[in-house]
């Protein structure tokens, strides 16, 4: 409890204290026949100094609101209506639905700073401090954002990562918990990359560091949570448009309510009876303050963005977490994302007399220049660095594959439409489409003659399988997976799967557009999700409904495309996002119909006399806490 609640609960405790006491005198001490200055105005002036003691900040609030044009807010109803029932000599009931009203806005206080607190502590990843070798050889502990990129960091064991790098010395296990929301170490040596935000468990590491601070992982992480309150769901912005109507209308009926009663029965010459209609006035203020779903609702999706944070799972706004909870169709990418990602060379054909070696050598020469994961495994296969000097004119065909020159031989390597587009092929029987190849082919060709293929296997991910079973458990009504593989290795992987459907042989723009036909097809409400690697697949990110980047953490690219980034590459997560999401969005619903419908009621019950100041001290104080109560469960991660 900070300073502030302790002294606003001292001073409800005052004046509980002494608004019971003067209660007791009122009721008990004074004899009827006492003096009339002890009779009536020593209880008046002990209830208005408890009065004051507990509603001086509401008052000065409502009086600065008023000063400032912001006249209809809760503290302006509080006092409009604490005030009213004193000038009609209900001092006890004035002084209780203030005292009752402070004592909600405390529990609020406390249980908002509860949710905060807890996660905060979830993303404590923060580091405060970096370690860097002074020229005296002695540890010397700086600011992370005065450390430059290539500078040699120490990072001893129990220490946080304070900066993205790569390890140059030493051996490790890190605790990468605070990201991914897994609690099994991952071992770390030389030439490794490090993510700032784990923990070294063991070993001491030295680290060259690749970014700034400012754009390491833990800053893009914490910058992310920290900007998610900024973009507000439908069910917040109702509630703010809501408010803004809802406030002025209640207190227009409550003047109403106060004058045209009486006003009618003087027409009909009947007894006016203000006392009796102002006081329902009074309560029909009290019971319309729409602080239960004012808190209520941003503190619910704030707890569920929260409660995502501490699973790895990063999500940027309260409005994706409401799409997530809404979603429909699921639409993978393949590489990277449903698989490994890691490619081998399983097996090389040859034609026209050349030599396995030899396809594989130019293939890795002409692809040296890619960073594709595919190009990667040539490089691997191949043994040894190969000699960037021998390679020259390389050109890039998007979707197709790779044109260079290697020693003075015109390479090509790439997939079946870069054969045909260069004219290579004019056998039928080398259409790929035909080939139940487990794989994808790179097809060589070298000076225009069809040197032959190389296979590339990809395995799919452990938890790829079951990550598609629990999103049909949970109701997701299609599953597709869109890749620029070919036809059979796509068929393969969905098949064992169990992928709804599957796209191959795939450009980037083609994917892009089959996105779009899905989104023309799913029905009104429904949402699309789009999960791929955050970089090659950005432009189909962004144009779904819901784009989750996948397995990229650290990618400015995944960051800025995608609504949703998960900390690991374990496709299961976006299960459980979706149950939090649900999760969420079903307290939302619970607290807007709860307490809508118990003031509803309650409004009724006192225009009609039937439900007194205690009534609407319920309908305000006491569903207002139980709204919080509620919302406060969106922190807790629903079970599989």
């Amino acid at each position: 409890m900070t300073k502030k609640q302790k002294k606003i609960l001292m001073r409800i405790i005052i004046a509980a204290v002494l608004w019971l006491a003067v209660n007791l005198l009122a009721e008990t001490l004074l004899p009827e026949e006492a003096p009339l200055a002890m009779g009536i105005w020593l209880p008046a002036v002990l209830f208005l100094i408890s009065y004051f003691v507990i509603g001086y900040d509401i008052l000065r609030k409502a009086v600065l609101g008023i000063l400032h044009g912001e006249v209809f807010d809760e503290n302006f109803l509080m006092a409009v209506a604490t005030v009213g029932a004193i000038a009609l000599g209900d001092f006890s009931e004035g002084v209780a639905v203030m005292l009752f009203y402070q004592i909600g806005e405390l529990f609020q206080a406390v249980a908002v700073g509860k949710s905060r607190r807890n996660i905060a502590a979830l993303m404590d990843i923060r580091p405060d401090y970096a370690n860097i070798e002074g020229e005296d050889g002695q540890l010397e502990q700086v600011d992370p954002d005065d450390v430059e990129i290539g500078t040699l960091i120490l990072v001893r064991p129990g220490e946080k990562v304070p900066i993205d790098g790569q390890v140059e010395e030493g051996t490790s296990t890190l605790n990468t918990s605070a990201l991914t929301g897994e609690s099994a170490p991952r071992e770390i040596g030389p030439g490794g990359t490090v993510l700032s935000g784990c923990i070294n468990m063991s070993g001491l590491l030295k680290i060259r560091t690749t970014k700034e601070f400012g754009e390491s992982t833990v800053s893009k992480i914490l910058e992310l949570v920290e900007n998610s309150s900024m973009k507000k769901s439908k069910c917040e912005n109702f509630i703010t448009k809501f408010a803004r109507y809802y406030t002025p209308i209640v207190c227009y009926s409550a003047l109403a309510l106060a004058v045209l009663p009486p006003l009618l029965n003087l027409l009909l010459h009947n007894p006016a009876d203000w006392g009796t209609w102002i006081t329902r006035a009074l309560t029909f203020l009290v019971i319309s303050c729409p602080c239960a779903l004012v808190i209520s609702i941003p503190l619910s999706f704030f707890a569920g963005i929260g409660a995502a944070s501490a699973n790895g799972i990063l999500v940027k706004g309260s409005n994706y977490l409401e799409a997530l909870a809404k979603t429909g169709y699921v639409v993978f990418d393949k590489t990277g994302t449903l698989t490994e990602g890691v490619f081998r060379v399983t097996q090389i054909e040859t034609m026209s007399g050349y030599e396995p070696e030899q396809v594989l050598e130019y293939a890795a020469h002409a692809e040296s220049f890619s960073s594709h994961p595919i190009s990667k495994s040539l490089t691997e296969s191949y043994g040894k660095m190969p000699e960037r000097g021998r390679v020259s004119d390389v050109e890039e065909v998007s979707g197709h594959g790779v044109l260079a020159m290697v020693g003075g031989v015109q390479v090509a390597a790439g997939n079946a439409r870069l054969m045909q587009r260069l004219g290579i092929w004019q056998a039928p029987d080398l259409n790929p489409a035909e080939n139940p190849a487990d794989g994808t082919i790179v097809y060589v060709a070298l000076d225009g003659v069809y040197a032959g293929y190389i296979l590339i296997s990809d395995v799919e991910k452990a938890t790829a399988a079951e990550a598609i079973r629990a999103l049909k458990a949970s109701g997701v009504k299609k599953t597709v997976m869109l890749t620029g593989d070919s036809r059979a290795v796509a068929e393969q992987v969905a098949a064992r799967l169990d992928i709804d459907e599957v796209y191959s042989e795939l450009l980037p723009g083609d994917k892009v557009e089959k996105v779009e036909e899905l989104l023309a097809l799913k029905r009104p409400g429904e949402r699309l999700a789009f999960v791929g690697d955050g970089i090659n697949d950005a432009p189909v990110l962004s144009r779904a409904d819901i784009g989750i980047a996948m397995g990229a953490l650290g990618s400015d690219a995944a960051i800025e495309a995608a609504d949703i980034v998960l900390m690991d590459d374990n496709p299961e997560r976006i299960a459980l996002a979706m149950a939090i999401a649900r999760k969420t969005l079903g307290i939302v619903y619970q607290n807007i119909v709860f307490a809508l419908g118990v003031k509803g009621i309650c409004l009724i019950l006192g225009a009609w006399g039937v439900a007194g100041m205690w009534i609407a001290i319920f309908a305000d104080v006491g569903v207002m806490v139980i709204a919080v109560l509620n919302a406060i469960r969106c922190l807790r991660v629903p079970k599989k």
